[in-house]
């Protein structure tokens, strides 16, 4: 079915190298679909590597923002400690059966009852052009990196993932040379800081997420052995605790920041005690299990630190964040109040918008409801403001950091006042006043939205993307990928579950393998493209079926560390034979995925423009890719560029993407439904319309929302601030209608 689109979009694309008919044997043939593809691609491309010294290529077709490599070139100028990159170690390989399980089942201890707090820090990154070496460290409230604009999902030939990998490699080699040497848990560390860090800014599918979990639970088995010894031995555990007085710490009645293991928050890992060199390394494998979307081993490695000292801060505030993708709102609001009562500095930033989701789905999360919160918001906002412009007044090395932090807590509190008022009091105006004034300070840290650079991204897929462009034969005939595309809020993670819910259909979130793989699959593409039409063919082929094994792969660990009995039993009762990719800004790469998959399903769910346009803007993105919707002139450009290339793909392959509205799920999804897993190729399974009820963790801002089931009040909301998007309006234009023509409709309509 799918291979007839393939075929026929080349016969009838006006540039088109179809076959050539037998009326006009005659005739001179038109070029083939093969030297379109080389000549249109192949050989542009290489050109464009050559000249950019394979370089400046994002997302496998355009370069890089300018801005953003200059900031790549000064993170490459920080190392900890400087790196020798002569050497390299095998990585090491974790199959789904020898899975980690050292982080959850080591010997209890007794539990400890002091304050303490900690943090994370940013693993540097080596330079190979200078000697000097500084260290750059970054309190981390999130399992997201904020150092980068944009999240590099695809870039393996920028120079910043360059160096990386020499780093990693390097790291290595120091860490098998420490084994069995007393710094051996040091090394391991190391090591799994800098993996853990490269994911959080390389989104490839979690390439690295295993080796860190089992080098971070190396490190506390050796971590946990001397902690034993230590305590026959009569030793201390822990550093005494002292008081601060600089810049980090107001002075308050209960300074919860110099008790406990909560003041080695300012210490390196040679400097902390035993106890605080477990609780940052559980903490951390506790992220890393988040990233890799283990939540419940996340919840236990938490819970393993908070054993040492129940107000470790960063566990708490990290243990909330992974309660609330399980659904435990209460659990995940007791912890984020907590940290929010103690962190009277503001560190952990993110539990203020954290508390705001619990109870945006359940305003009886934590006593007193909306109004605790608010009542301490009130309170706060005006000191984070003086702070902030005290901030600017610096003028030492600093004060970016510094205002940029200031500027982080203010859109977390304004973003959750916009909530209280949106939800609870209804008051527009005052919603309105928080969300404009928390984006206002969000864009206030951001660099300039480069427009030129999304006019020409979109420009030049048209260029390489043309009618005929796809040679026949192509690609893998495997129809296991499953892409969701589209823009963003517009109804995605809602059509993922449903499809989740079906025994056969797995959804694997929005750390696309494919994605991630992209910029090395284009280069290994344009090389076979160089070596004929045959080792081409065998290579695209290769390339994809390679992608599906690793989503395979990554599929089969998650499942084999989730804990839910629920997912053991009866709900996988049958291998899984789809896997869902849903990596929204891959409606940029339709051209890719149709080459390597041209069987392949790909859906593209849109929404009625300005309520995706609109809640777009009042979300508070993790850092990355939709830094610039919390503007109108960027967020216009972000959408119309999106609209181009969704009209791009229906004209050079008609009929290609299925398209889905939103709308038609929400009001009608039995007779949505069956049409979808018709065009999924699985059978008819009632499951899938009480997909709300499965215990499935989704990690997404629509984790609150997808639990409620389908409901369809919240259609036309941006309608309450018309007045306040009269400006975003006029930008959006005629676009504000989308008269799409929609491959499946309801089949009681």
């Amino acid at each position: 079915m799918v291979a007839n689109n393939s075929s026929s979009s080349s016969a009838n694309g006006s540039n088109g190298g179809g076959q050539k008919p037998a009326a006009a044997a005659k005739r001179a043939p038109p070029p083939s679909t093969w030297t379109v593809f080389l000549f249109h691609f192949a050989l542009p491309m290489a050109l464009v590597a050559i000249l950019s010294n394979i370089n400046d290529i994002y997302s496998g077709l355009v370069s890089f923002p300018s801005h953003l490599l200059h900031h790549a070139s000064n993170t490459a100028k920080t190392m900890q400690p400087k790196l020798s990159t002569e050497s390299s170690v095998k990585m090491p390989t974790l199959s789904p059966k020898e899975r980690p399980t050292a982080a959850v089942n080591n010997q209890q201890h007794p539990q400890t009852q002091t304050t303490v707090t900690t943090t994370t820090t940013r693993p540097t990154v080596a330079t190979t052009k200078s000697s000097t070496t500084t260290q750059s460290s970054k309190t981390s409230t999130s399992t997201t990196s904020s150092n980068h604009p944009r999240h590099r999902q695809n870039a393996a030939s920028d120079p910043f993932h360059q160096q990386m990998e020499t780093n990693i490699r390097t790291l290595r080699h120091q860490y098998k040379q420490a084994v069995n040497t007393p710094n051996e848990h040091l090394a391991a560390i190391q090591l799994a800081d800098f993996l853990k860090y490269r994911d959080t800014v390389i989104h490839d599918g979690g390439t690295y997420q295993m080796e860190a979990i089992e080098v971070y639970s190396r490190a506390l088995s050796l971590l946990e052995d001397k902690w034993r010894n230590m305590m026959t031995n009569g030793e201390d555990t822990r550093k005494t605790a002292m008081s601060h007085n600089n810049e980090h710490h107001d002075d308050q009645e209960n300074d919860y920041y110099s008790t406990g293991l909560n003041h080695e928050i300012f210490l390196d890992y040679g400097s902390k005690s035993i106890e605080g060199l477990l609780c940052a390394t559980y903490t951390n494998l506790g992220k890393t299990y988040f990233m890799s979307n283990m939540f419940e081993r996340a919840v236990q490695s938490h819970n393993q630190c908070l054993s040492y000292d129940h107000r470790y801060m960063n566990a708490l505030s990290s243990r909330g964040q992974a309660y609330i993708i399980l659904g435990k709102y209460k659990e995940a609001a007791t912890d984020f109040f907590q940290v929010l009562y103690m962190d009277s500095n503001r560190l952990f930033g993110n539990v203020v918008t954290g508390l705001a989701r619990c109870l945006s789905a359940d305003d009886n999360v934590i006593d007193g409801g909306w109004e605790s919160l608010v009542q301490l918001l009130e309170a706060d906002i005006p000191r984070q403001v003086e702070s902030l412009q005290r901030a600017k007044e610096l003028s030492d090395d600093s004060a970016a950091a510094t205002i940029k932090h200031y500027a982080d807590i203010l859109k977390h509190m304004h973003h959750a006042m916009f909530q209280y008022h949106d939800i609870k009091t209804k008051n527009v105006s005052e919603a309105w006043k928080h969300l404009s004034k928390g984006n206002e300070y969000k864009m206030s840290t951001l660099a300039p939205f480069d427009e030129a650079f999304e006019l020409d991204k979109v420009s030049r897929l048209k260029n390489v993307f043309t009618p005929g462009f796809w040679p026949a034969g192509m690609g893998s005939d495997t129809k296991t990928p499953i892409f969701i595309i589209g823009f963003v809020r517009s109804g995605s993670t809602l059509l993922e579950r449903i499809l989740d819910a079906h025994p056969l259909i797995v959804g694997t979130g929005e750390d696309s393998v494919f994605n991630g793989r992209l910029d090395s699959i284009r280069n290994d593409i344009i090389k076979a493209s160089m070596a004929g039409q045959g080792e081409f063919l065998q290579t695209v082929k290769k390339l994809a079926d390679d992608v599906v094994v690793d989503m395979i792969k990554r599929w089969e660990i998650i499942d084999a560390n989730t804990n839910s009995e629920e997912d053991l039993s009866s709900e996988r009762a049958q291998e899984p034979t789809r896997f869902v990719d849903k990596m929204l800004s891959n409606y940029m790469n339709v051209g890719f995925i149709h080459l390597l998959f041209p069987n392949a399903l790909i859906l593209h769910v849109a929404r009625e423009p300005m309520d995706s346009i609109f809640s777009a803007f009042k979300h508070d993105f993790p850092p990355g890719g939709f830094d610039y919707t919390s503007e109108f002139s960027s967020l216009a450009r972000l959408y119309h560029g999106y609209r181009d290339v969704m009209e791009h793909w229906d004209k050079v392959l008609p009929g290609r993407v299925t398209h889905i509205r939103y709308e038609d799920l929400v009001k009608d999804l039995p007779g949505m439904a069956p049409k979808i897993l018709e065009k999924a190729g699985v059978p008819w399974d009632p499951a899938v319309l009480e997909f709300h009820q499965k215990k499935h963790a989704v990690n997404t801002l629509s984790t609150t929302q997808v639990r409620k089931g389908v409901y369809s009040h919240h259609l036309k909301g941006w309608k309450r601030y018309e007045e306040f998007l009269e400006p975003l309006l006029k930008r959006i234009g005629s676009r504000v209608e989308f008269k799409l023509s929609t491959s499946l409709t309801p089949s009681t309509s």
